[in-house]
């Protein structure tokens, strides 16, 4: 493909979609975005922006005709859409069949099993019946589609929680004892090359449910690093997804994995790569879809990245408290959404701190954690 004329399109302009231009821009390839809010945080960095649902088909189809590539940056996309513009000839990655796949997470589970993969014990429910009737406490339900963000998902303790139980198609899970979260990144693009980056630890808001630091490298044995590694290639090769992929687990007190779930786009457990690897995971999406040589994944230096997360009292036009204090201080890259409106525990921004020590790249990000707010 030609990066000056090969015309590339994004379902979404949200951060995601924001840090993938910033990327892409080093390559002068025209990016186009579709996206319902005309103030969403890429609007103003596309070379060509739409207005509308990236859930309706004909605003999927339309945007989509006049592109060479299209990509996602958001798994809750009309695919019939996708699948059409597949057969008129647009590549569009990753494929229709597998974010179908992907954003269903009870499909999703079911093909962990086929194909061998480790996973916690699950059943499927379709109504709040369903899951009175098969709950074993503790367990946890997930909705099988559209949850985001922490939302969607929710621990049932005991019989009481049945109160609050989602009445959707959902899955119910074993809840499983863990040790520690992490995550691997892994690329394909269409000619098969396979790339992943070290993996990473998060650590989470537990009011939230969302990540609220990262550490890059993990602080895993070098097995559990090889089993999460190998793992994530062979999901990406099963599924022969062209784009990126990233793969969730939980790791066990013996050191082996589960996986929790995977999402097949750039994630919030990449981020850290824009200022710790050679090859951030933005780039690394572009360089997949438009299958162009895949970059290095190497880690440049260790890194902690902090989620910058609406203070849960706060809702209105942000104001970010203590970020100069932050910014002060060596090794800290801040990264706001430029979002215009901030909500409890909305992602607002990230910032990224390195220093040759992990350790010290962890004491520093906690102090900035407590210092840095995000309020209106």
């Amino acid at each position: 493909m030609n990066f000056n004329t090969t015309k590339l399109g994004i379902l979404g302009g949200g951060q995601l979609g924001r840090m993938f231009i910033q990327s892409a821009i080093s390559y002068g390839t025209p990016i186009s975005i579709l996206d319902p809010n005309a103030a969403c945080p890429a609007a103003h960095l596309c070379d060509s922006f739409t207005q509308g649902s990236f859930n309706e088909y004909d605003a999927v189809f339309e945007f989509g005709s006049g592109l060479d590539v299209l990509t996602i940056e958001i798994e809750n996309v009309n695919t019939e859409a996708l699948f059409q513009l597949e057969r008129e000839g647009v590549k569009v990655f990753p494929q229709p069949r597998v974010i179908e796949l992907i954003k269903d997470k009870g499909i999703q589970k079911q093909f962990y099993v086929d194909n061998g993969i480790p996973t916690s014990e699950f059943v499927l429910c379709d109504s709040i019946e369903e899951v009175e009737a098969k709950a074993t406490f503790p367990i946890v339900q997930k909705m099988r589609k559209g949850g985001y963000d922490g939302k969607g998902v929710q621990m049932l303790s005991s019989p009481s929680d049945l109160e609050v139980a989602f009445d959707v198609p959902s899955l119910l899970e074993k809840k499983v004892n863990f040790v520690k979260e992490i995550s691997v990144i892994v690329a394909r693009n269409e000619s098969g090359e396979i790339r992943s980056y070290p993996t990473c630890e998060q650590e989470f808001n537990s009011e939230a449910n969302l990540v609220e630091f990262l550490f890059s490298p993990a602080k895993i044995s070098q097995e559990t690093e090889k089993i999460a590694q190998e793992i994530a290639h062979t999901i990406i090769q099963k599924l022969g997804m062209v784009g990126i992929l990233a793969v969730e687990f939980f790791v066990l007190e013996d050191g082996t994995v589960l996986v929790n779930e995977m999402a097949p786009r750039t994630h919030n457990s990449g981020h850290h790569t824009i200022e710790c690897n050679f090859t951030s995971q933005f780039e690394q999406h572009f360089r997949a879809v438009m299958n162009f040589p895949l970059g290095s994944t190497a880690i440049t230096t260790p890194g902690v990245m902090i989620n910058l997360l609406g203070d849960k009292s706060h809702t209105g036009t942000p104001f970010y408290e203590g970020m100069d204090k932050a910014m002060a201080q060596e090794g800290v890259f801040p990264h706001l959404y430029g979002k215009t409106e901030t909500k409890p525990f909305r992602k607002m921004g990230h910032i990224t701190v390195v220093d040759s020590n992990l350790e010290d790249a962890i004491k520093k990000a906690r102090e900035i954690a407590q210092e840095v707010r995000v309020i209106s």
